[in-house]
Formats: structure tokens, sequence, C-alpha cells
């Protein structure tokens, strides 16, 4: 049975403390209320449902637990994740997955500008849409967008991969489409599945860095 905490008694700093000292169990948060800071920083195989709304930097930090959030989510959620996964029912706001190094992030609906920014190995499903410049600067990881992307997507990219479903409204400085190929197709199916999607991977395209901007070329200054 899950251990409940009701964040109208309890405050955040309270659940915070008993999920790091816990260890493998399930959990279950009511009424967040849009707190910030919500199931950050675990670092064991929890379980957590959170049933509502939560603000900033929901499950930043993230190792090996399962985040559920039945709701939407502020900005900047599973910041910095390490590893485990992080699913938000609702919408999601900015940078999504901003820095995360791995785990899953999945987003059922749409995610707001910036998601995946600066991202290190995190693979990211968004069911929905995304907002302008998303993945700027992705490093490593996947991202994968089941609806459309905004203005100037994968800006600077380095060497994360973005699939796309519907339209592109601009791609960034050194983002270029690229051959869907087998493997491709194969890794795509993988995340879809993981992300419980059932859209098929030959709808959507691939994006990628061209790799102009690695470095500096005077030809290339109005591009930096």
């Amino acid at each position: 049975m899950a251990t409940l905490i009701d964040l109208a008694e309890t405050p955040v700093r309270e659940l915070n403390g008993a999920l790091h000292a816990a260890g493998a169990d399930e959990w279950r948060v009511l009424n967040p209320r849009g707190a910030h800071a919500v199931a950050c920083g675990i670092r064991d195989p929890l379980t957590v449902d959170v049933e509502g709304h939560v603000g900033y930097y929901c499950a930043g930090m993230n190792q090996h637990a399962t985040v559920t959030v039945h709701g939407n989510a502020g900005t900047g959620v599973a910041e910095n994740m390490m590893s485990g996964t992080v699913r938000v029912r609702g919408n999601a706001s900015q940078s999504a997955g901003a820095t995360a190094h791995g785990g899953l992030l999945v987003i059922d609906g749409d995610a707001s500008a910036r998601c995946g920014i600066s991202m290190k190995g995190v693979d990211i499903v968004v069911g929905g849409n995304v907002g302008h410049m998303s993945a700027f600067m992705g490093q490593a990881g996947r991202l994968v967008v089941c609806g459309d992307a905004g203005d100037a997507l994968g800006d600077s990219l380095y060497e994360a991969r973005i699939y796309v479903r519907g339209a592109v409204k601009s791609l960034g400085a050194d983002c270029v489409e690229k051959e869907m190929r087998g493997e491709h197709l194969a890794e795509l199916a993988e995340l879809l599945k993981a992300a419980e999607r059932d859209e098929e991977p030959g709808e959507f395209r691939r994006y990628g860095s061209a790799r102009e901007l690695y470095h500096f070329k005077i030809d290339n200054s109005a591009a930096y």
C-alpha cells in the first residue's frame, strides 16, 4: 500500500526528506496545489504519484525513481535528471528536462519553450507540441515530438537526435533534417513504446546537427 502525504498539511521540505530516507517504496502525494520542488533529489527506486498540478522543478535531479504528475508541471520539470522515469499526464512549462543526463521524461500534453535545453543524454517524449528553441544546445539524448515544433528547433545542436511527427516552424542554427534510416526507425519505435505511445515511427522526420559550428570559422560568424 502506498504511503500518503498530504501537502495541505505537510511542508514540501518534509515530503522530500521522507522520500530521501525511504528506500524502495510507493508514495502518493495529495494536494500539491502548484508547490515547487516536489519530489526533488530522489536517489532510490521509489514510485511517486503526485495527484495534481505542480510548480517549478518537480522531480529535479531524479535518480532511479518513477515520478508521475497527474496534472500540469511548471518550469524545469525533471531538470538535471540522471535516471529513472518522470511522467507528466498534462502539459509542461518551459525548460522541461533541462540539462538532464539520463532517464526518460514523458509529457503527455504540450511542452513550452526550450524543452530539452542543453540535454545531455536524457530521452524526452512529448505527446503534443513543443515551443520555440526546444533542444537548444542539445548535447546528447533523444527528443521525440508527436505534435508540432516551434521556432529555432535544435538551435546550436551538438549530437542530440530530434524526431518530429508534425510541422516544424523553423530550424535553429546548424540544425538540419537528416535521413531516417532503419536504425533510427528502430530506436524511435523503442522510445514510443517506452512512452506508451501508438504513433508509427514512419510518420516522423529526423533532425540533427550539421556539425558546422563545432569549431569557430570566420565564414560562419553570423550564425553564432
